[in-house]
């Protein structure tokens, strides 16, 4: 058939599995090697980005939908915001809190972003 493209090359799409409930946000590693995600079933997980696997065990804390994801530009922490009204950081090598939740909020925290020395976090709630 003309103009059709019966040899398309594109791979086929990568489906991570693991959360128990909707994604809400995802983002990618600095590298591009690997990304997060949060999901309504309050937690954040990890993935190997050209591969089905889900890196280690699922970083649990939040006790709300986790609405926003977002790694730091070395990569070695991630910010999560939630409908818990915190922030989190989440150190990517020992797979552990950094600190204590950040509570600034008076609602849902939908959105977090790194600056791009890493010495701010912005973020923005309902």
């Amino acid at each position: 058939m003309p103009g059709h493209n019966t040899t398309d090359t594109r791979p086929a799409p990568l489906v991570h599995k693991g959360h128990t409930s909707y994604v809400n946000s995802v983002a990618f590693a600095p590298d591009g090697n690997s990304l997060a995600s949060g999901s309504w079933d309050h937690t954040v997980r990890t993935w190997d980005a050209y591969t089905p696997s889900a890196i280690g065990q699922p970083l649990t804390g939040h006790t709300g939908s986790v609405f926003s994801v977002s790694y730091s530009p070395l990569g070695d922490i991630i910010a999560s915001g939630s409908r818990d009204k915190t922030i989190r950081l989440w150190d990517t090598t020992t797979r552990r809190q950094v600190g204590q939740p950040l509570k600034a909020h008076t609602g849902y925290v939908n959105s977090v972003a790194f600056s791009p020395d890493a010495s701010l976090i912005a973020s923005g709630s309902v």
